[in-house]
């Protein structure tokens, strides 16, 4: 089964995240295609991402608008190795040490019913308070 996102080449079903550690590398893969909708598309409808910072942007709709005007810039995104994700029935904990020294990021996952993952909870980047 294939779906098509915004004019987009249909999707196969290995593009899905098929395990919760799958979203990072689907993400850079669409970030880097300037594919706003895909990204948008890893995502929970009422996900929350706590992005830009200091701000959240709440709704599958809102993550795509707000990734059309981040990648209009044309930024390249660097795979990132996950560290170990934490697993409790159909909810995971991803996270990654960044490349570009934004602290950390996190993720919370949920297991759809057909088996894929899609992220409620995105905290892209985070450092310690100023001490």
């Amino acid at each position: 089964m294939s779906i098509s996102l915004k004019g987009r080449i249909p999707v196969p079903d290995n593009d899905k995240a098929l395990k919760p550690e799958d979203l990072t590398r689907l993400f850079v893969e669409r970030a880097n295609e300037a594919d706003a909708a895909g990204i948008a598309a890893l995502y929970e409808e009422n996900a929350v991402m706590a992005y830009p910072p200091g701000s959240q942007t709440t709704g599958r709709d809102a993550i795509r608008a707000l990734w059309e005007k981040v990648l209009a810039n044309a930024p390249h995104f660097e795979p990132e190795a996950p560290l170990p994700t934490l697993i409790s029935g159909d909810i995971a904990l991803t996270a990654t040490a960044p490349k570009d020294g934004a602290g950390a990021r996190a993720q919370v996952a949920r297991r759809q019913p057909d088996g894929t993952w899609l992220r409620l909870l995105d905290q892209p980047e985070f450092t310690p308070p100023a001490g």
